[in-house]
């Protein structure tokens, strides 16, 4: 039982500093909706069972199964993930990844930056929001203008702090509404 209720609270925990980044980012919208999934029996169930408090429990999943039937389901679900973002090209006849609406990419910054904060505890410094990102840099993950900017906003972040880092994408976003930006 202590691991439901462990897991809520990490869940729960961690869609606040999504909600609360999300609105320092001007896409507080996004950030009310983000991660309602996990609070589906597909993926609250495997994430109680398989909880640890420093890690996701998809990766424990994945250790005894070889996947994560809670992380299939999450992804397929919510665009702030780039593995949302893969789709079939029928000019090449594979599967390729898709450039990330910027919103998104704003939405998965502020994710990374919360999951770190939850899965780094005191120990938590700016840099490892990029430290994490390095997992998956220059390995074709990622449509190359959507690792750009992930690039761009994390190495700020780790640089330059949270502060800045989210005024900037503030206006960032501010603009691309303004303009009403395709990308956005």
């Amino acid at each position: 039982m202590a691991h439901v209720i462990k897991h809520f609270l990490t869940i729960t925990n961690h869609r606040h500093k999504v909600i609360y980044n999300c609105a320092r980012s001007g896409i507080l919208l996004q950030g009310l909706k983000h991660d309602l999934s996990k609070y589906s029996l597909t993926e609250f169930v495997p994430g109680a069972i398989y909880f640890q408090g420093n890690r996701s429990p998809n990766e424990k999943e994945r250790e005894l199964f070889g996947y994560s039937k809670a992380w299939l389901h999450h992804k397929g679900r919510n665009r702030h993930h780039f593995e949302y973002w893969n789709d079939y090209n029928p000019k090449t006849k594979r599967v390729e990844n898709v450039e990330m609406p910027i919103r998104f990419v704003v939405e998965m910054f502020c994710d990374r930056v919360a999951a770190s904060k939850i899965y780094n505890g005191k120990n938590y410094t700016d840099a490892h929001p990029y430290q994490y990102f390095l997992r998956i840099k220059g390995k074709g993950k990622l449509h190359p203008k959507t690792e750009e900017l992930l690039n761009h906003l994390l190495t700020m972040l780790r640089d330059e702090g949270e502060k800045k880092t989210f005024a900037y994408i503030k206006a960032f976003v501010k603009k691309c509404r303004k303009e009403k930006n395709k990308k956005f």
